[in-house]
């Protein structure tokens, strides 16, 4: 009879616990493509809706650019100036302030410098790109559509504003600016905290509040500020998307500071 000789094992030889490996590899190889391709459609979601907002805002501006003002602008202007509340001019002004001028830049650079010093380089970059950003391209389309101001013929006239109406800068300058705030405060501050509750409030109302104010003082057209709340979201979108950018690959920060997770960057921002 012949010796039975014990065969080797070689390398393709099956290591031990490979057979329950081999399934919960190919599980998370599944659940890693379906994460992807999620991802995926919803990047393509959010370009559709995107280019639909762009061409939205094109088609509102050739037709501001063809139209002093539109029938219903004369209509819900002076519904809202008719608006009987005591102080409300007073408080209309107030709102709009922040927008007025270097009053608008400061408010930026005082922002800038807090992000800084907090060591929120993301931060403070995006909110750069937002906040002139924004602004820069409004200057740019009041150029081209040449929309002119709202005039005492019209709508009563609360001051003397340079620069064409359409789209609106107050409106531009704060969903950029306070929107950008109202995003970070969301996605770096703590999950249901009074904190995180009172700073979107406070972002969230200066951005409800001015488009009011701007058709209240006869400044814009209702029009100006419809168009301007959907240019700037446009803007605003892209300088999130922008900033969660440099956030995810530590841009601003040093290799060691992003290996760290940063000095100050303990904060995390939401998908």
């Amino acid at each position: 009879m012949e010796d039975q000789v014990p065969k080797r094992a070689g390398p393709e030889a099956a290591a031990p616990g490979d057979g329950a490996a081999a399934p919960r590899r190919a599980v998370r190889r599944r659940w890693e493509w379906l994460r992807r391709l999620a991802a995926s459609r919803r990047l393509l979601r959010a370009e559709a809706v995107f280019l639909a907002g762009l061409a939205a805002f094109a088609v509102f501006a050739l037709l501001a650019k063809a139209n002093a003002y539109f029938s219903w602008d004369r209509s819900v202007a002076h519904t809202v100036q008719s608006i009987p509340l005591p102080g409300m001019e007073p408080l209309m002004r107030a709102v709009s302030f922040v927008g007025d001028g270097i009053t608008s830049w400061g408010v930026v650079i005082a922002a800038l410098v807090f992000f800084l010093a907090r060591g929120r380089r993301s931060e403070a970059f995006g909110l750069l790109l937002s906040a002139a950003g924004g602004p820069t391209l409004n200057r740019l389309v009041k150029y081209l559509v040449a929309r002119p101001r709202p005039t005492m013929e019209h709508v009563r006239v609360s001051g003397d504003w340079a620069h064409e109406s359409f789209p609106s800068g107050h409106v531009t300058f704060y969903v950029c600016f306070f929107g950008f705030l109202f995003f970070v405060a969301f996605a770096l501050l703590p999950k249901g905290s009074t904190a995180r509750r009172v700073a979107c409030g406070l972002a969230a109302l200066p951005v409800l509040l001015v488009g009011l104010s701007r058709v209240y003082l006869g400044a814009h057209w209702p029009s100006d500020t419809l168009g301007a709340y959907l240019f700037s979201g446009l803007w605003l979108a892209f300088s999130v998307d922008m900033y969660r950018r440099w956030k995810r690959r530590a841009t601003f920060h040093t290799e060691e500071e992003a290996k760290e997770g940063g000095p100050k960057e303990e904060g995390t921002i939401a998908e």
